[in-house]
């Protein structure tokens, strides 16, 4: 799997910025295939950081009703990046 189709965005949340700012965790929304290893070495390599630990978590699209139609968001798959003490993402700046 190419690294630049292993990461989708970064999540961006008052949760993902707490947890950026005290315990240097950073969120990605990745694909759902990827697997742990996949995404430590993206991460790694598009923004040469040093990668500690990642948390994968798959996460339910949830229901949605438009009226009486009824339907579903997408699943996804969120991880929870922990850089090496000193380590900074520059997606982040300015956001």
């Amino acid at each position: 799997m190419d690294i630049y189709s292993v990461i989708r965005r970064p999540l961006v949340t008052e949760k993902s910025t707490i947890a950026r700012d005290e315990e240097n965790k950073h969120l990605f929304e990745v694909d759902r295939r990827a697997t742990k290893i996949e995404i430590r070495n993206a991460v790694e390599k598009i923004f040469k950081v040093r990668v500690v630990n990642v948390h994968t978590m798959n996460m339910t699209g949830k229901k949605k009703r438009h009226g009486r139609i009824a339907g579903r968001r997408r699943n996804w798959k969120k991880a929870v990046i922990t850089l090496a003490p000193g380590g900074l993402i520059e997606v982040y700046e300015g956001v």
